[in-house]
């Protein structure tokens, strides 16, 4: 615990009478955890609909002190957020409105906040994730492009120009360190899991080019060796961004609590949200997909153990989804990330089968993924964080509306405004541990084309084409053409629109990236997932708009 010496009356606080009272002139110093007990009586003062109470400290008696709770929550945020593994940027301790200073100000603190879109503090300054290129193995950190905003997604377009990337690490902005990498293998299935193509899902969030994390069925993330994540019974929240268009029936597509020893403990050691139609324990009213908890040996929709039909069907493109749990009690929440309030799936007591009541929970963080590394789900992650405590509905009320506030699909502002195009539906197969990618660059007299197959499972793969205009004159859009060698199939592409007639494709730029001037690359370059069967031979022959690249 790292504790300093400073004068309680400091800037940049303005001296307020509770402190004046509390103080009684004096100005003398005593240790404390960052925060001034001036600025404590600012934080109590604000709140006005709560009983008044008397508060006694060493510094005498403060009358008239409406919301006792606030100084221990105030108290709990600063104890939770001095880092205890390593630090990836600066955490936020001041008043703010994005989701983690909103938990803060309700008493429940982040004690893991994870987005490869934007800060979820006001004053977070420092890395978002990192990226790994494919043609030299270095990596790159890409941070916010100012304290309290969104990634510097240009950086990743620079480092990875004419090249394909991964995203290595989800950086934890809380300051505890929980930083999420890639999930080992577990109980269920072998690893190291694939790590996600760094470019594959481009989106504007207010305005802003970022990336969100596109994750097809093998793809998984982890943090087993965590800091100030609940355990045993202990009450937590959780919320996430999910992609509503995106989903398949796969287990398992979580993000949340899991077991740090990547097997299937037993009932009750997992608390994670899940999100996808699969029917195999529990699920919804409706055809799914639904926001559900995965509680291990069991994903659950309310108290049953199968059908809960308050459980509603998600309709929206971009999902708010929260799962918090307490002492014989949970709740999950849903959204429309875009627009409007919750809506309370479900809230109650723990399910009605033995071994959930109390809970068990370890305290690993998964993404992507099952407790025990189940892996044949798929999903689009944006952004979640984990609390310290239970949060209050009038908590998740005003991240829900910040959330809202963000601009998530967003085009206000002059950047590109890219939106994935998803082709078909991808099969659910039994991942195996990926082999090195390969690239098949081609070159010709007005372009360039670098095939690369990223990673690779039983009878499924996904890839991504680079393409360079080589020429001297400027594509105001863009047709690519090529032929699979061994009968492969696209069943998903994404940025641009795909069709296949045998072993011909026809790819065609997005609305958002097919100007590409003269000695440039495709800003964001297409990929997909695709089927194959025997032999995966990348193609050889392709051209740019009726120009052969060889």
């Amino acid at each position: 615990m790292l504790f300093f010496y400073q004068p309680i009356i400091t800037p940049p606080y303005q001296k307020s009478s509770c402190s004046q009272h509390a103080l009684h002139g004096k100005r003398e110093y005593t240790i404390y955890f960052f925060l001034e007990m001036d600025m404590i009586c600012q934080i109590v003062e604000r709140h006005k609909d709560v009983k008044q109470s008397t508060f006694s400290t060493r510094w005498g008696h403060m009358h008239g002190w409406r919301p006792i709770t606030a100084i221990f929550a105030v108290v709990v945020l600063i104890a939770g957020i001095v880092g205890i593994k390593g630090v990836s940027g600066t955490p936020a301790h001041a008043a703010g409105t994005l989701p983690c200073d909103l938990y803060a100000a309700g008493g429940t603190p982040c004690v893991a906040a994870h987005s490869t879109i934007r800060a979820l503090y006001s004053a977070y300054n420092g890395n978002l994730y990192q990226v790994r290129r494919a043609s030299d193995n270095t990596t790159l950190n890409i941070a916010v492009l100012s304290a309290g905003g969104y990634a510097n997604a240009a950086a990743q377009d620079s480092f990875c120009a004419n090249t394909s990337c991964v995203v290595t690490i989800i950086y934890d902005q809380s300051g505890r360190g929980n930083n999420l990498t890639q999930a080992p293998g577990g109980g269920a299935a072998g690893g190291p899991d694939t790590l996600a193509v760094a470019n594959a899902l481009p989106l504007t969030v207010s305005g802003h080019h970022v990336y969100g994390l596109h994750m097809p069925p093998g793809n998984g993330y982890r943090d087993d060796n965590t800091s100030g994540i609940a355990t045993g019974d202990n009450p937590e929240g959780e919320y996430a961004i999910f992609d509503g268009t995106y989903y398949n029936g796969g287990c398992c597509f979580d993000y949340g609590n899991a077991e740090t020893n990547n097997n299937d403990d037993g009932n009750g050691t997992m608390e994670a949200i899940y999100f996808g139609n699969i029917k195999v324990w529990g699920y919804g009213s409706g055809n799914g997909p639904w926001v559900m908890a995965d509680l291990e040996n069991g994903l659950f929709s309310g108290v049953n153990q199968q059908l809960n039909s308050g459980d509603q069907s998600i309709t929206y493109h971009y999902v708010t989804a929260m799962v918090k749990g307490g002492p014989n009690l949970w709740a999950i929440k849903a959204g429309d990330a875009q627009a409007g309030s919750l809506t309370t799936m479900y809230n109650g007591v723990r399910p009605n089968v033995s071994g959930y009541n109390p809970m068990h929970k370890q305290g690993a963080i998964i993404l992507g993924i099952g407790g025990d590394n189940s892996k044949g789900a798929d999903g689009n992650f944006y952004e979640g964080a984990m609390t310290s405590g239970y949060p209050s509905d009038a908590t998740e009320n005003a991240v829900q509306a910040s959330i809202v506030a963000a601009g998530y699909g967003s085009s206000v502002g002059s950047t590109p405004t890219p939106t994935p195009t998803l082709s078909g539906s991808t099969p659910t197969p039994t991942p195996v541990q990926t082999p090195t990618p390969t690239s098949t660059p081609v070159s010709g007299s007005s372009c360039k084309v670098a095939y690369t197959v990223t990673n690779q499972w039983t009878g499924g793969f996904g890839a991504t084409i680079a393409i360079t205009n080589t020429g001297s004159t400027a594509w105001s859009s863009w047709t690519l053409r090529f032929s699979f060698p061994d009968g492969q199939t696209i069943t998903q592409l994404w940025n641009g629109t795909v069709s296949q007639s045998g072993s011909a494709v026809t790819v065609t730029n997005a609305s958002y990236n097919g100007s590409v001037a003269a000695g440039a690359s495709v800003s964001s370059p297409p990929g997909f997932n695709g089927t194959w069967n025997g032999t995966n031979s990348a193609p050889t022959s392709f051209s740019v708009n009726g120009a052969a690249c060889s």
